[in-house]
């Protein structure tokens, strides 16, 4: 008897679909003969499109049910679809959008879910108990690598119940435009991260003394967020250049002396059981291929919809990779102001590559189109699909904290370790992220679950993939079975009852904060 892997197999999304994916490892070579009787003309590579049917030159090409482009020759029946084959259309315009016109499901709530989680005295919750190190200018940086290294080795030891330290490093601060209108984003995002959840309130801060961002203005930024205080408690203050510090070890023995006190107080708190909704969950895709919108994009979408019947807070991102399936989002808008704000996001992120004569042919990357990703249409109807169904119900600018729990939009550019920066900002306390081709990314302040959208994958990098969602392509599993285990997989995680492969092996990114003010 054949197995899934040994037939010939492809995906069609939508019924009016005029292409469809090749599932099997290593593609199929020409003559290749399906059930309905498709026989391929030529090899097509594992997760590239072949054509149903004739495709005239100019002629859509049509992938989710939405044409991702126009033929650019004739392409006959079994043919091959690589990039080059597809002309990119035009990104829909947006004063033309209709908003908030879809009537979006009502899903039935979730109730009794829960996890183990660090309730802080805000009302909200960490999945994990760190201590944070902030600082206001990257010239610190080295420093505060250095401080970072000698908390681990000498004073973690004695501190159990604090799992690590972070220093929250970052290329901002000074040699920028810091009056900038566009220096808010840089200014909240570096503010805000700070008070995620993860860092228990516990705000350790170090600047160097002549630098454009100091440190008081760090702290007294709002800008509809929640402002720190140097209060003297929770909160300290370390300027390098104070004249009280003779000689490197007298700041280093100062700053570990800040930290101790700090950890006492991190020590001392406990996980406690607390509902699925006091979540905040951030979804994510990077090292993309075809698969990832029809296996490891909707079963997080299908996590993502039972996390929001739980009443839990979810943010999808990556505007460049949002903005040509738009249209199909902004139907979902929860009422025509939060249609605005999404329509008000793609417009500004319009304008910002537009001043940089942005080529949009650039996205998708080689790797991208190597896993049978045509351009940035097909990338972006693949991408949406980690929203799920709900309703979107508030849209963030860069860095913003969310006001609302449900389904929310967090703008930010779609680099990888940018969003993944962002979302930090935005308070995220777990985030999922799915890959085709795969990649080691990681956070070290949040939790990274890494989705597989192939089982070819999953198994080559077994200690890096969290969940294989390539079981979908070959019919072992459902997306429904796989969004499930997508969602008990989150509250084990956020209790600590499973540590995600990138944890153990501790790869985690450093911060890349949007910046799209001048530098000087």
């Amino acid at each position: 008897m054949n197995t899934p892997e040994q037939k010939p197999l492809f995906i069609k999304v939508h019924s009016d679909d005029n292409v469809a994916i090749i599932v099997n490892s290593n593609g199929l070579p020409a003559g290749t003969k399906f059930s309905d009787g498709l026989t391929l003309v030529e090899h097509v590579p594992q997760g590239h499109k072949a054509a149903l049917t004739d495709i005239p030159k100019g002629g859509g090409i049509v992938r989710y049910g939405e044409i991702i482009g126009y033929a650019a020759e004739d392409l006959p029946r079994g043919s091959w679809i690589d990039e080059s084959k597809v002309v990119l259309p035009k990104a829909p315009p947006l004063e033309t959008l209709p908003l908030a016109t879809r009537s979006v499901p009502q899903l039935e709530p979730l109730a009794g879910y829960t996890f183990e989680g660090y309730r802080n005295k805000d009302g909200s919750v960490g999945t994990k108990n760190l201590l944070g190190i902030t600082t206001s200018v990257h010239c610190v940086a080295g420093v505060v690598d250095y401080v970072v290294k000698l908390i681990e080795r000498h004073l973690l030891p004695k501190y159990p119940n604090v799992d690590g330290v972070v220093g929250l490093n970052h290329l901002y601060g000074c040699g920028v435009a810091i009056n900038a209108p566009a220096a808010v984003v840089p200014i909240r995002t570096i503010h805000n991260i700070a008070l995620n959840p993860n860092f228990g309130g516990e705000i350790m801060v170090i600047g160097l003394g002549c630098e454009k961002l100091q440190p008081s203005r760090l702290l007294e930024q709002a800008d509809g967020t929640i402002p720190i205080k140097a209060d003297g408690g929770s909160t300290s203050v370390t300027s390098l250049q104070d004249e009280q510090f003779v000689g490197f070890k007298a700041m280093v023995d100062s700053m570990m002396a800040t930290a101790e006190k700090h950890l006492q107080r991190l020590n001392a708190r406990r996980r406690e059981t607390c509902p699925a909704s006091d979540l905040v969950v951030g979804m994510q895709c990077g090292g993309s291929d075809a698969f990832s919108g029809v296996t490891a994009n909707p079963a997080v979408g299908y996590a993502s919809d039972l996390l929001v019947r739980c009443g839990a807070t979810v943010m999808f991102s990556e505007v460049t990779e949002v903005r040509d399936a738009v249209h199909l989002l902004t139907l979902r808008a929860a009422d025509g102001q939060v249609g605005r704000r999404l329509l008000e996001e793609m417009k500004w992120y319009d304008d910002y590559l537009n001043a940089g004569q942005t080529d949009r042919s650039a996205n998708p990357s080689p790797g991208n189109k190597k896993g049978g990703l045509a351009n940035v249409v097909e990338k972006a109807l693949g991408s949406i699909a980690k929203s799920g169904r709900s309703a979107i119900v508030e849209v963030l600018s860069p860095g913003q904290r969310p006001t609302k729990k449900g389904l929310i939009f967090a703008a930010t550019p779609a680099s990888d370790f940018v969003c993944g920066t962002q979302q930090l900002a935005s308070g995220i306390t777990v985030q999922v992220f799915t890959t085709g081709r795969g990649t080691p990314y990681g956070l070290a302040a949040v939790p990274v679950i890494k989705v597989a959208t192939r089982t070819d994958l999953a198994d080559r990098w077994f200690d890096l993939m969290d969940i294989n969602a390539g079981r979908i392509a070959t019919g072992e599993a459902t997306i429904e079975e796989t969004g499930w285990e997508i969602f008990r997989y989150i509250l084990d995680t956020a209790s600590g009852r499973k540590q995600t492969w990138s944890d153990q092996w501790g790869l985690h990114n450093a911060l890349s904060v949007f910046n799209p003010a001048p530098v000087t």
